[in-house]
């Protein structure tokens, strides 16, 4: 079996499958070491459902990396997987040279990358001192530079308020996050612990309208925002030098195109069932290569579930229904359910805003409702986990066409 990427996903899916019995199991990591982003992540907050104690990105990866090492996992460090095949061949770049491998199971952990400034077309001028929040994080964390003095983020996903705090921390003064949407697009710790804390300005309903400078950031204008747009004659300039963008991630999708799968336009991803196997047997995507997830430890244990089913995967073929999200619903993973599994399936999902009170229903077609749970405290930003029961998972039949859509009561 080859897993493409070791970070968190890759490396918890290589030792789940050497615990279910594979043979032999390669990670293919393309970095120097394994642990993905998890070693610039230096604040706590990993490994409570996964290990069971509150430990730092880089004691997570640790500990990950001893899993696999006393796995006996094989690992292929600045190895990169440039081709991908129907077949499940790949063609790997190592230092040694180039070479193929064709094993039976591959399972793609391959992460995801951050939106850049040209993907949301921010207008004015292309200065030094723009950064996307993961990159001025690996600056700080890792290199030991200092990005800025004057600081303003533009989104509110974790990773912005987590570099946010961080330079905050090493003596930047931050102005503000902007955040496009009414509500934030980080998990309300990070909110509490990153901004609030540490009396860091969050703009809802704002985004910044354009960059200013010739050299260096000299100074950003943040607009309020209704209905998608800026309102004219709201713009504030803020005299920054570092404009630091937290705007989303986008799947790293390139090697599943390759190997033929469909790429769903609301994950960026290919669909999955339960196992996280895709459309092609053996064939396999986890982690935030799948989708983005909230967790870490989320990533890790659904990652687990897909090295169990791969070591034990034939390449038989299930029956399948189709799983799709409505208006209220963003995401829903898995997009197929297996049938005929001896253990009820469960979703993930996050909502499209935030709702105090909902009421999750799978249903078939528009109106037969399959399955119904209550939930308190939805918010975009957290994954919300919805296990199906025996008798619920046995009343869906082969080719449904299920949607989850969340009510208000």
């Amino acid at each position: 079996m080859a897993v493409v990427g070791g970070g968190p996903a890759g490396m918890a899916a290589a030792v789940s499958a050497k615990k279910a019995g594979a043979d032999h199991v390669v990670i293919i990591e393309r970095a120097e070491r394994l642990g993905g982003v998890l070693p610039q992540c230096i604040h706590s907050g990993f490994g409570v459902n996964y290990y069971g104690e509150d430990l730092t990105g880089p004691e997570f990866a640790e500990r990950l990396r001893a899993d696999v090492k006393a796995a006996n996992i094989e690992v292929w460090l600045n190895a990169m997987v440039i081709e991908a095949y129907p077949d499940k061949t790949l063609t790997v770049s190592r230092p040694e040279g180039i070479s193929s491998v064709k094993p039976d199971a591959v399972i793609f952990a391959v992460g995801a990358r951050e939106r850049p400034r040209g993907a949301i077309a921010i207008p004015g001028t292309r200065p030094a001192g723009v950064y996307t929040a993961g990159t001025a994080q690996y600056m700080i964390n890792i290199q030991g530079f200092e990005v800025g003095k004057e600081v303003f983020v533009l989104g509110s996903g974790d990773i912005g308020l987590i570099t946010a705090r961080r330079m905050a921390l090493e003596g930047a003064k931050v102005h503000g996050v902007a955040e496009l949407m009414p509500f934030p697009g980080g998990l309300a710790r990070n909110v509490q612990q990153c901004l609030k804390d540490f009396d860091i300005p969050l703009l809802l309903s704002h985004t910044v309208t354009e960059v200013l400078g010739s050299e260096r950031v000299e100074a950003v204008k943040v607009a309020e925002v209704r209905n998608g747009k800026a309102v004219p004659n709201t713009e504030r300039v803020f005299p920054v030098d570092t404009l630091v963008l937290s705007v989303g991630l986008l799947p790293e999708a390139e090697l599943l195109r390759q190997i033929g799968l469909r790429i769903l336009p609301y994950t960026g991803s290919a669909a999955v069932d339960q196992f996280f196997q895709t459309d092609i047997p053996g064939v396999f995507v986890v982690g935030n290569g799948v989708g983005i997830w909230d967790l870490v430890d989320n990533v890790a244990i659904s990652a687990s579930i897909a090295g169990a089913r791969a070591a034990k995967s034939q390449g038989d073929r299930s029956e399948f229904a189709e799983v799709s999200p409505t208006d209220t619903v963003r995401v829903v993973i898995p997009q197929r359910l297996s049938l005929g599994e001896l253990e009820p399936p469960r979703l993930w999902f996050r909502v499209a805003c935030p709702m105090p009170v909902g009421v999750a229903l799978l249903t078939r077609g528009e109106d037969e409702v399959i399955a119904r749970k209550g939930f308190a405290g939805l918010k975009p930003a957290e994954m919300a986990e919805f296990p199906l029961k025996e008798e619920q998972y046995r009343a869906i039949k082969p080719g449904d066409k299920l949607q989850l859509k969340v009510a208000q009561p």
